[in-house]
């Protein structure tokens, strides 16, 4: 967990009468009090905390040897300082639900998508979550929808409906699919409370701890969280360059994965785009084997140059490719409305298990969706929102050249939302995350996208979320960030004899 969200926008006041590493203390106190920091929780290693809050190294330390004799923190060494199990003697009446919890991760990235959706402090930029820009929803056209087609709409569709979807939709997504050259009905389709549902139902139907999943590496956050929580084992398939079909072979020789989750087109966080000859070759691979594929396609919509090449699902010749789709990206994401295709044996038993999540998803929001489809009014916000991203993502392209090029280097994505960045200079993306929050900026450092370790060196920058004076001065602000990094001194030390005493 990344506690600058919790503490960039806190001040210390240098004319309290309270030492600055005890009002650092205070605040940190206060927040595992009301468990937004939890007992486990990782804190920053006393360098990145005097960076977070701009005071000596000593200042810090002291802060944390004060928090020690609160029994709020313990201190592991060569590991790092954690939040303590602790027991609030004042309210032991109450019920205490921390005890009562079920199991769950311990991961210091474990709320990271919660996180990106959360308001951000005051005065930040968040290139963190990727989203569309608000000012391009089209609210216009779904208010007209409303307003023209409610006094004469069947209120049984405002009841209870099919929990595979409302059947309208369904078709209309059918019709769609079909335009994309997927061979789909609306048997073959069920409707999601936005596609990462559909990840979850899929885990909770296919997977049983143990079983191994093939995920390329990097990748999207919540498939890691969702797959790592049924408990499977996964297998990373790297995909910065070509795809390796000869270790994905190997993967599924040695240890039979029940799935390969893959991102083919403007890959979430790289933007890499799977070539055609690479999509056949993966295609004939996984039916020969009879591995099923889950493609995630939320971006393939949004290209800036050129269509990409058709979807695996569009290639599949043996009925074991899951599709993905979600409508967040391309209108708005408060509309938590996805879709999942697959052969209706599967839609079955998934509509079985998500019953016992929501029934069905959200009525309304199906009902807008199937008369912005049947309408025709898709292709023409799709135009608007291709034009306006493709000026963002060159000024931006523009912009990390002119002031960042000397520490980080990056690729132009051909489509999608996101710059995947990698430092040039000495540092991680961690360091630059804590002190990027001091100059009220946000994004996501790469080891969020990985399940194993990485050197940290890596960062996803969003860019389809602000409008492009923003997008400039975020650019700004990073440079400055990167920066102040380059100039301190990377062994700023003090010798434990400097430690002034706690009195």
């Amino acid at each position: 967990m990344d506690i600058s969200k919790f503490l960039n926008s806190a001040e210390l006041d240098p004319l309290d009468k309270q030492p600055l590493y005890l009002q650092i203390a205070l605040l940190i106190a206060d927040k595992i009090h009301k468990e937004i920091l939890p007992a486990g929780t990782k804190l920053p290693p006393e360098r990145e905390l005097a960076d977070l809050f701009s005071v000596s190294r000593t200042t810090a330390i002291n802060a944390y040897r004060k928090l020690e004799q609160m029994g709020l923190v313990w201190t592991k060494v060569g590991s790092g300082t954690y939040v303590a199990q602790t027991l609030n003697v004042e309210s032991s009446s109450e019920v205490p639900w921390p005890q009562l919890f079920t199991a769950y991760p311990q991961n210091p990235l474990a709320s990271i998508l919660r996180d990106l959706v959360s308001t951000p402090a005051p005065g930040t930029i968040s290139l963190a979550a990727g989203m569309a820009d608000p000012a391009l929803y089209p609210l216009d056209i779904f208010t007209e929808l409303f307003n023209r087609n409610i006094a004469t709409a069947n209120l049984a569709d405002f009841g209870h409906i099919p929990t595979e979807g409302y059947t309208p939709l369904r078709k209309a997504i059918a019709a769609m699919l079909s335009e994309k050259g997927i061979s789909t009905s609306t048997e073959n389709i069920l409707t999601l409370s936005g596609s990462q549902q559909g990840l979850y139902l899929l885990s909770k139907v296919l997977l049983e701890p143990g079983d191994y999943v093939v995920m390329e590496g990097p990748t999207f956050i919540g498939a890691i969280q969702v797959f790592q929580a049924a408990g499977a084992r996964v297998l990373s398939l790297p995909c910065s360059g070509k795809l390796s079909l000869e270790l994905l072979e190997d993967f599924i020789v040695r240890y039979r994965p029940k799935l390969f989750y893959s991102i083919p087109t403007y890959q979430n966080p790289t933007g890499r785009v799977m070539p055609a000859q690479e999509r056949q070759d993966l295609i004939n691979l996984a039916k020969r084997h009879r591995l099923v594929i889950v493609e995630d396609d939320p971006y393939s919509d949004l290209y800036y140059d050129q269509k990409p090449p058709q979807s695996l699902k569009a290639l599949d010749s043996y009925g074991g490719v899951v599709y993905l789709g979600t409508f967040s990206k391309i209108l708005f994401p408060g509309l938590r409305t996805g879709y999942l295709a697959g052969p209706p044996v599967l839609i079955n038993r998934l509509a079985l298990e998500k019953q016992y999540i929501d029934l069905h998803s959200n009525n309304i929001a199906q009902w807008l969706v199937t008369m912005f489809l049947n309408e025709g009014k898709l292709a023409p916000h799709l135009e608007t929102v291709r034009r306006e991203y493709k000026k963002r993502r060159n000024a931006m392209t523009k912009a990390l050249q002119r002031l960042c090029a000397n520490d980080l280097e990056f690729t132009v994505p051909e489509g999608g939302c996101y710059f995947w960045c990698k430092l040039k200079q000495a540092g991680t993306s961690q360091r630059l995350l804590h002190e990027a929050a001091k100059n009220r900026i946000s994004f996501v450092p790469g080891e969020a996208f990985y399940t194993m370790p990485t050197q940290d060196k890596e960062l996803r920058l969003c860019f389809t979320a602000h409008n492009e004076a923003v997008l400039l001065e975020s650019v700004q602000r990073l440079a400055k960030s990167l920066t102040q990094i380059t100039k301190k001194n990377q062994d700023n030390d003090v010798s434990p004899s400097s430690v002034w005493p706690i009195i």
